[in-house]
């Protein structure tokens, strides 16, 4: 069955079923696909509908109507997770989380892209490595010109935080090391304030590699 003869069928289905006429029928069909079409979302949020529904009470398409609706969508990230919060009850997390996902639904913000407009890039894995040896080199000086060679780093968190954050060049790579025993440790990379998503490809499988050299090496 071709495109035209199903949708012809629909036709008569209506028809048979509302009591319209063909070319009532047939318009009603239309704008109905053309506004299906409209609403088709441009990527796909964190959280499925169920979740999103369980916590907040409104599905995707529940949200995005509301927030559709209200004059003040156009404003920034900020205020429409404000408007959530003061006017809908919703808690901070929870707004922040529905702002994005409409977002995304609705192609203002592109996957892995953050509220100021870049991207960025995540990647962890399990390697060999001393988690406290591998620690010290990151945030000595001589030691991240092993761990990057031919590469400008600069420290930008405190020797003693949890976490390392490192200025590349490109961004900023915050590495949080989780020691598993068996002279194990998970590494946990977020890479910020990257320009695009070919930005983000760039430096995953810059990351990939990096971690892969890690594990070999051993240190």
């Amino acid at each position: 069955m071709t495109k035209k003869e199903s949708f012809k069928r629909q036709i008569r289905a209506r028809m048979a079923e509302t009591g319209e006429k063909y070319v009532a029928a047939r318009r009603i069909l239309i704008e109905q696909s053309a506004d299906r079409a409209e609403r088709r979302r441009a990527s796909e949020p964190d959280h499925s509908d169920e979740v999103i529904r369980e916590r907040t009470g409104r599905d995707w398409d529940g949200w995005r109507e509301l927030i559709d609706s209200w004059p003040g969508h156009t404003e920034s990230h900020a205020a429409i997770a404000a408007w959530l919060q003061k006017q809908h009850q919703i808690d901070g997390w929870w707004a922040q989380s529905i702002t994005v996902g409409w977002e995304r639904i609705t192609g203002r913000r592109r996957p892995g892209q953050m509220a100021d407009g870049t991207f960025t890039a995540n990647k962890s894995a399990t390697v060999t490595t001393d988690s406290e040896a591998l620690r010290e080199m990151l945030v000595d000086d001589a030691g991240r010109e092993a761990l990057f060679p031919q590469m400008t780093t600069k420290l930008r968190s405190r020797p003693t935080s949890k976490n390392v954050r490192l200025g590349l060049e490109e961004g900023v790579a915050e590495i949080a090391i989780a020691p598993k025993g068996g002279g194990r440790s998970t590494l946990t990379i977020a890479h910020t304030k990257l320009a695009s998503p070919d930005h983000v490809a760039h430096w995953k499988a810059f990351w990939t590699d990096w971690l892969a050299a890690l594990d070999e090496e051993c240190v």
